[in-house]
């Protein structure tokens, strides 16, 4: 399986691919710009700067040591969010938002937490649904870390084939045996941000590749998810066909099924991100009042005491 990840040096670029012919990305009038492509532990890297071109080979050993000025920022392919004023109500549909006020505090704590990280990878767990990938791209955003979709990967490695497909067509085992092989490539990586698949947590193999880095568990009520779902359809989520009834209801009694087999290993998570509480803490009477920032900038707070915790207790341990 080959991943493609462009960095976002460049805004010149906009939302179309560069091209991954050597020959032609070298000949690109792009004055700065770098395409990674990972297959296994290898990586090639191909520029195009004022001081040189070519193609330069890497192990990821060698880009973790990398210094922070050289390092190249990248980002998924598919991080090309907009950042609209959106309520959390739309994360499903995968629209960002930004407040002006909330925006700065959540790069305030973004330069707190950042330091604390050692370029350890954060895992987004959570059910279907829960703002995953919409928080994850602002988690990367704001960290300068790459964004991943497992889910993605997944689906890049049968071919593009989607998710609900491959249930169909394949199995739910052979979608993950592929999610846990996604998984255990990304854990050999740095400085990233993974939103996972609502299933993933039912593999303790899987477990063992997230635990590399830090697992967040982004908890949201049922009946908001239901709402969710039920709004954009059901077609994409392969675990929820097959009942009877309107979206809402369909959507409700599948999740409320799922979250009785998974609950107990969402919480598994070293951080988790409750948005009652947060709906609570901010005043707001629903949590579909909240922004994806202000659910990014707790995950950063639940992070940060972790981190922290966590690095109390090694300390005790070698003291």
């Amino acid at each position: 399986m080959i991943l493609t990840l462009r960095c976002s040096k460049s805004s010149l670029w906009g939302p179309q691919l560069i091209p991954l012919d050597p020959d032609l990305m070298v000949a690109n009038n792009h004055s700065v710009w770098e395409d990674l492509i990972c297959s296994d532990l290898w990586f090639c890297v191909c520029y195009n700067s004022q001081e040189e071109k070519g193609i330069r080979n890497f192990n990821f050993r060698d880009l973790e040591w990398r210094s922070a000025s050289a390092r190249p920022r990248i980002v998924a392919l598919e991080v090309s969010a907009s950042y609209k004023n959106t309520p959390a109500s739309a994360l499903e549909a995968g629209k960002v938002s930004t407040c002006s006020d909330e925006a700065l505090t959540l790069k305030k704590k973004a330069q707190e937490v950042g330091p604390h990280l050692d370029g350890r990878c954060i895992y987004l767990v959570g059910m279907m649904g829960s703002g995953k990938t919409t928080v994850g791209k602002i988690l990367s955003e704001v960290l300068g870390y790459s964004f991943f979709d497992s889910d993605k990967l997944v689906e890049q490695a049968v071919g593009g084939t989607s998710v609900a497909q491959i249930f169909k067509q394949y199995s739910e085992s052979f979608f993950r045996d592929n999610e846990s092989e996604a998984l255990r490539k990304l854990s050999l990586m740095r400085q990233l941000v993974v939103a996972t698949g609502g299933g993933v947590v039912i593999r303790p193999i899987n477990w063992k590749y997230m635990k590399q880095g830090i697992t967040v568990w982004l908890d949201v009520p049922l009946e908001a998810l239901a709402r969710r779902i039920a709004a954009v359809g059901t077609d994409s989520r392969p675990l929820l066909h097959g009942e009877s009834g309107d979206a809402y209801s369909k959507a409700l009694f599948q999740l409320s099924t799922l979250f009785e087999e998974r609950g107990e290993a969402y919480a598994n998570a070293n951080a988790r991100v409750s948005l009652p509480h947060i709906t609570a803490k901010l005043g707001f009477d629903d949590v579909s009042d909240l922004t994806p920032i202000a659910i990014a900038t707790e995950a950063l707070v639940q992070i940060e005491y972790f981190v922290k915790s966590d690095d109390d207790m090694t300390i005790a341990r070698n003291s």
